[in-house]
């Protein structure tokens, strides 16, 4: 969860005013809100989404305990590629999330045969990736989607028409998904460079080599 911190400060004279933060992940806002709250100064402590919904220190506390021991702070890369002479694609994602006060990250990828392009490719590595979040349990988060299509990502956060067919069904897939899950996603474009690791999974699964792993890194 992605929060800002809005409170009202008290000078030793009196003079109050208000101060609202960036936006921050909830157990940064969760550290900073104690600290200042430590100074006594800091009345009427409130941590906000960007829904607007706001929550007490208490209320935070309890959601952080919560979520503990589910996946959480996820981020997704993916990627798809597609084979024109052999008419079979390559899917590839990697999930970066936390869980039991670990930093995770899970990579998986697959060979399918029933696609008709590289983007469409994309948007299947994408419901691959949301088939495996489900298995992980992640439900009523926020969720990062990060790839290099500009067209997919483009047209996921709605900037971009959808004029294929094809295309809009995988949409809509996606969608019903996140909505079932209670995931709210954000799509972030970057470079091949970037998103190496998914290109990497999804070359892979081209040449029929299956990788399905998940390993603790470091935070």
């Amino acid at each position: 969860m992605i929060l800002r911190i809005e409170l009202q400060y008290k000078t030793k004279k009196g003079t109050e005013t208000v101060f609202s933060s960036e936006e921050m992940p909830a157990e940064k806002a969760h550290l900073i809100g104690e600290d200042l709250l430590k100074t006594g100064r800091a009345k009427e402590l409130k941590f906000i989404d960007k829904y607007d919904s706001s929550m007490t220190m208490k209320e935070l506390k309890k959601y952080l305990e919560g979520v503990k021991t589910e996946p959480h702070n996820l981020t997704v890369y993916f990627d798809g590629g597609f084979d024109i002479q052999t008419k079979k694609s390559g899917l590839g994602c990697v999930i970066y999330y936390e869980q039991n006060g670990k930093a995770l990250r899970l990579r998986r990828n697959a060979l399918v045969t029933e696609l008709d392009s590289n983007n469409e490719a994309e948007y299947a590595a994408i419901h691959l990736a949301l088939l495996e979040l489900m298995e992980l349990g992640a439900h009523h988060l926020p969720v990062r989607f990060i790839g290099d299509s500009q067209v997919v990502i483009n047209q996921l956060k709605g900037e971009w028409a959808v004029y294929e067919e094809e295309f809009n069904k995988w949409i809509d897939r996606i969608e019903e998904k996140l909505d079932k899950m209670g995931l709210d996603a954000e799509y972030e474009l970057v470079s091949r460079k970037e998103n190496k690791e998914a290109d990497q999974l999804a070359t892979q699964a081209l040449k029929e080599i299956e990788i399905m792993s998940t390993m603790e890194i470091e935070k």
